[in-house]
């Protein structure tokens, strides 16, 4: 790489991890007020809380790496859909709670495989914000799997919804394992892993906790992909234009 040209690879990946988090963040912060009880509404707001941390760190060092003064508000709400890199998976829609749990208990376990994968990372700055993050996602995807194991295992009308939406979610996974030029070119650096090396791992976490629910893995077919190109399910579109009217209805406002 030429001396000042920008690293264009480690932005994409700095890009899609932020994404990834500010994304759901925003997902769950809709649903603080509207969780069955009280417990699981203090829960869904610590979980946001801890993704959109994330978020901030990932996108403050995207901006810094860019080199063009972005910062991480500039990225959440200054970009339309087509320049967000988040997984097509965390922004699908809530739904009902069932659809919650199980979109999130899929990105948890990848996450967690993920930032502990990122802390070997030879970019210290990236190893660093996964080790913290890691502390963080470990407890999520805990709390998740419980859920869903207690859904699953629970009534035929909770087994039921829950097989539903694994059935409607699981073709989104496929893309978290999907690698690109810039995912090739950051792991022959040592900055981070093929996303195909997590998968094995991250089936042998999701089937464990899928048996315990007594919930069906579903069979592999059509797989959706394209958050990393910038071509993303009509749902993002509508998220942002929620997240983003009030900061771009007075640009330059500081609160």
């Amino acid at each position: 790489m030429n001396a000042g040209a920008v690293d264009r690879s480690r932005v994409a990946f700095l890009l899609h991890a932020g994404d990834n988090a500010l994304v759901l963040g925003q997902r769950l912060v809709a649903l603080v007020g509207h969780a069955p009880i009280l417990e699981e509404e203090l829960g869904i707001a610590n979980v946001a809380l801890d993704l959109l941390g994330h978020a901030r760190m990932w996108l403050t060092y995207a901006g810094e790496v860019e080199g063009t003064n972005r910062t991480e508000d500039d990225f959440a709400y200054f970009r339309g859909a087509g320049e967000f890199r988040n997984a097509l998976l965390v922004e699908q829609p809530n739904g009902n709670f069932a659809d919650t749990i199980v979109r999130q208990f899929l990105f948890d376990a990848w996450h967690a495989r993920a930032l502990g994968a990122w802390s070997a990372s030879d970019d210290e700055r990236i190893a660093a914000i996964a080790q913290k993050a890691k502390r963080e996602v470990d407890y999520h995807v805990t709390r998740s799997g419980d859920w869903v194991v207690r859904l699953g295992d629970g009534t035929e009308k909770s087994h039921a919804l829950a097989q539903t939406a694994l059935d409607a979610l699981w073709p989104y996974t496929g893309e978290l394992f999907d690698s690109g030029d810039a995912d090739r070119d950051l792991a022959a650096r040592g900055i981070a892993v093929p996303p195909e090396a997590l998968r094995d791992a991250w089936l042998g976490d999701v089937g464990d906790v899928l048996a315990r629910a007594t919930l069906a893995v579903p069979e592999s077919g059509w797989t959706p992909s394209g958050g990393k190109r910038g071509v993303h399910t009509e749902h993002l579109g509508y998220l942002l234009a929620e997240m983003q009217s009030l900061r771009r209805s007075v640009p330059g406002e500081r609160w």
